[in-house]
């Protein structure tokens, strides 16, 4: 029994190494990438502690050199499911009833092994499995994931400190519980860090967890879940299930003690999901939390007071940073016909510069696609283009599978402003632009707020600050992360809470307090310390 109220003071964001020739970082890394490449090896299950082969395999490839395997990992079913459930229910007594600033210590231990030992492991994997380039992979699979572990903690302390006012003879507290059941995460292969934090913010509130991570990122998920059975979780709290969606995802939204979901991924997966729970829910033994990040069609909107070199800079950055798979990145851009010719010069010239190829190599901006059938999809929206009266390709679109998922950063200039291309989600490194005239702003910002069905991310260039007023006004409901002259990505732990709307998901501000609450179910304790003896109140005497 804890004897004390601890005070977890506001962490710092970590710092993000740069990997500069000569550096220790650099050769460590290096190093490490060129272990880990040399040995494949064998991902189980891990359910109830324990690890479980299936017989059942894929393979963990690095998606800019395919033929080479870095693991064969073991699939899931609904026994597997099944027990998994099983291990965590019962580990969910213990779990739940262990004294908070422990759990919180548990996942503090991880961040700082990843802060320490673990960086070059965790961001090695991130590299291989997924082609982030060594900046992307910092920021995301060692920075981004150890914030998310030290806010959430912060936050969770800061949570348990609000408290309702008493009454002179009554004390009045709140408990936040952990919820009645299981919580079941889903997790994308783009970001190491949303991993962490889908799997990990309902654990450190004292739930249990059935986590299958994206099948292109089970590398570096298992690395993940390693560290943090070496920060001491304990068994069962968290169970590694990867396999297919209908393997892994049908058993568990089936499951009576289904009690939450944690998604980030595709609409059509997180549609899916609601409608199964909303045919299942009289077999539940609560209403289950739904949490969910999804698409994004995020926007860059010029004024014609912008100023060009930051502009381009920003959409370069939003639009090609990890191959355009990012949620957040910038896939469509309205520019002012004043200001296209200036642009268009530069947005071509430093668009042709940039190096793309294998992450070992630091001298890359980009590298592959995650793998094949993203490779087809994002080509297939380039031959639209290509072969479309309504728009022509003005940079890149090459794309080569031949050895890897390499697609070139694309341009696309369309005439229709609700052309395919920018209406619809891509996920690749394909930015579209639409030059509006200087008098239509107004129906610019109309077409750039009715477009797209998604409400991510979006950022406007500007210097005249009554357009950026009016333009923060008419863009409200657009986008849940609004920039300002900075790129649609690359919101930070702790300063820019993420979500959006509309279809772009729940908009439960991933990286803030608000987040954490989603995993709770608040009881009211209210403890009268002089009880009435008369059931009689005042009103009732007589004159």
């Amino acid at each position: 029994m804890s004897n004390g109220l601890f005070n977890l003071e506001r962490p710092q964001n970590e710092p993000t190494l740069e990997y500069r020739p000569g550096s220790c970082e650099k050769q460590v890394l290096k190093e490490q990438l060129a272990k880990m490449k040399g040995t494949e090896i064998e991902i189980p299950l891990i359910i109830g502690g324990k690890e479980i082969r299936t017989g059942q395999t894929g393979k963990c490839i690095v998606p800019h050199n395919k033929n080479h395997v870095l693991a064969t990992y073991h699939k899931a079913g609904e026994k597997e499911v099944k027990a998994a459930i099983e291990a965590a229910l019962q580990a969910k007594h213990d779990w739940e009833n262990m004294p908070w600033e422990h759990r919180m210590s548990i996942f503090l231990k991880a961040a700082e092994m990843i802060a320490g030992p673990w960086r070059p492991v965790i961001n090695a994997a991130t590299m291989l499995n997924q082609s982030k380039t060594v900046h992307q992979s910092e920021i995301d699979a060692a920075c981004e994931v150890i914030d998310y572990l030290k806010f959430n903690s912060y936050y969770m302390n800061e949570l348990y400190k609000e408290q309702p006012v008493a009454s002179p003879d009554a004390w009045n507290r709140l408990e936040y519980r952990p919820l009645e059941g299981f919580v079941f995460a889903v997790t994308p292969f783009n970001f190491t860090a949303i991993a962490c934090n889908l799997i990990s913010s309902p654990a450190l509130l004292g739930n249990v967890v059935l986590w299958k991570p994206a099948s292109s990122a089970i590398y570096s998920g298992y690395y993940l879940m390693k560290i943090l059975q070496a920060a001491g979780l304990p068994d069962g709290v968290i169970n590694f299930l990867p396999g297919s969606g209908s393997q892994v995802g049908t058993p568990a939204m089936n499951s009576e003690w289904l009690a939450g979901i944690h998604f980030t991924g595709s609409n059509d997966v997180f549609n899916g999901m609601w409608e199964t729970v909303a045919f299942n829910v009289r077999k539940y033994r609560t209403y289950p939390r739904m949490v969910g990040e999804t698409g994004g069609k995020d926007f860059a909107f010029v004024h014609q007071s912008a100023e060009i070199e930051s502009t381009v800079a920003a959409i370069i950055r939003g639009a090609f940073e990890y191959q355009g798979q990012k949620c957040s990145a910038t896939s469509r851009a309205y520019i002012p016909e004043s200001l296209w010719p200036e642009i268009k010069d530069k947005l071509l010239a430093e668009t042709a510069s940039i190096k793309m190829g294998d992450v070992e190599d630091f001298t890359n901006f980009i590298s592959a696609v995650i793998d094949q059938a993203a490779f087809n999809s994002i080509k297939s929206y380039i031959d639209y283009a290509r072969n479309s009266s309504e728009a022509r390709i003005i940079c890149g679109g090459g794309c080569d599978d031949s050895r890897g998922f390499f697609i070139e950063p694309t341009i696309i200039l369309t005439t229709n402003p609700k052309f395919k291309t920018m209406e619809e989600e891509i996920f690749g490194p394909v930015l579209t632009v639409y030059i509006y005239k200087d008098s239509e702003l107004d129906e610019a910002l109309r077409l750039c707020d009715e477009t797209s069905p998604y409400g991510l991310t979006g950022s406007i260039f500007a210097t005249d600050r009554t357009a950026i007023v009016e333009m923060e006004k008419r863009l409200r409901h657009a986008a849940g992360n609004f920039y300002i002259n900075n790129k649609t990505s690359g919101a930070v732990v702790g300063q820019q809470p993420f979500g959006g709307s509309r279809g772009s998901g729940t908009n439960d501000k991933a990286g803030s307090k608000v987040n954490l609450l989603k995993w709770t179910s608040i009881r009211t304790i209210s403890e009268t310390f002089v009880p009435p003896t008369d059931y009689r109140y005042p009103f009732l005497a007589e004159k």
